[in-house]
């Protein structure tokens, strides 16, 4: 499928184009410095709780890319491996590029397949062969990178007629039962305002004083989209998951662009449910700073997640939105 130029393989066998390893887009590099730091520390817990996209979306993907086996997915921001391991169940060969050392050493230690390369790099500056990708995928990632650079990025990499797919998940998963996830909201509402009172300079006591029950309201579109419209510590930058495909489209760099939406299961249990809002990067950047599990809502959380859901395994339906781009045919 895809049309593979002249290359040199690093040790490991990833495709690199000698054009594009020297340091470039150093000014974009360096704003996004803070968003892989958001994710050091907790990349254990994530590569644990965190979902897998479903096997449906592989099937459409694949389709978009003209059918059959794909044989080179790219993976932005491919985090622990979780999406880098996926793709490598669809495709022939897979190469994940994450600039966190701390995820990407996880993800490298999770007992990779021969068909998997991980490499430091950035969703703008991956330093791989033009055209020499089908897919190019980035999951639960897109609203952490700068948009206009990766898309052309993407757009780069990809051969004639290829894919790029931003699939963001929602969170949290639908459990079937409402005072579970009512505490979610309560507790995610209790973050977001304190990041937000990290982000304005607060400290100490400032930051710590306790909150009244209306400030943990959360907009009703923030389990969809986070980032619209948040502030974040830090001088962490993220862009609205909402506007993907309107960015995606303007961008100019797809012949063709659309959303999708999709849902799949996976067996969860209480344990499961704390520890995917315990990695979320926000609670993880209040407890760097020393907030504690009562303060932001954790310890009172846990209680009800577990007084609701009980000690057995239940199904957790993911809800998937997908953002399509299909690159020209020439």
């Amino acid at each position: 499928m895809a049309a593979h130029l002249s290359a040199f393989s690093e040790p490991g066998g990833v495709v690199v184009d000698s054009r594009w390893t020297q340091p470039v887009l150093r000014s974009v590099r360096m704003g996004l410095d803070a968003n892989a730091q958001r994710f050091t520390g907790f990349a254990g817990l994530y590569d644990e709780v965190r979902p897998t996209p479903p096997a449906t979306l592989a099937e459409v993907l694949r389709a978009y890319a003209g059918g059959g086996h794909p044989r080179v997915v790219v993976d932005l921001g491919s985090g622990t491996g979780l999406s880098t391991r996926w793709a490598a169940t669809w495709a022939d060969r897979v190469i994940g590029v994450e600039p966190s050392d701390d995820m990407r050493a996880r993800a490298s230690s999770a007992g990779e397949k021969s068909s998997i390369d991980y490499r430091a790099g950035w969703s703008h500056d991956t330093g791989l062969v033009s055209r020499s990708a089908d897919v190019v995928l980035a999951v639960q990632a897109l609203h952490w990178m700068d948009p206009s650079p990766t898309f052309e990025e993407a757009a780069r990499l990809l051969r004639p007629g290829g894919v790029f797919a931003a699939v963001d998940c929602d969170f949290p998963p639908i459990v079937g039962s409402a005072p579970a996830e009512a505490a979610w909201r309560r507790c995610r509402g209790t973050v977001r305002v304190y990041e937000e009172r990290l982000a304005a300079g607060l400290t100490g006591d400032e930051l710590r004083t306790a909150l009244g029950e209306a400030a943990r309201t959360l907009p009703v579109h923030f389990g969809r989209d986070a980032p619209k419209g948040r502030q974040m510590a830090e001088g962490v930058q993220s862009w609205s998951k909402d506007e993907h495909l309107t960015r995606m489209t303007d961008s100019g760099r797809f012949a063709f662009t659309t959303e999708l939406a999709m849902t799949a299961s996976e067996m969860g249990d209480a344990d499961r449910f704390v520890g995917l809002l315990r990695s979320q990067g926000d609670f993880q950047t209040l407890r760097k700073h020393g907030l504690d599990d009562k303060l932001l809502g954790l310890a009172d959380f846990e209680v009800a997640v577990r007084d609701a859901l009980g000690d057995g395994p239940r199904p957790f339906w993911f809800t998937y939105r997908i953002r399509v781009g299909v690159t020209g045919s020439t």
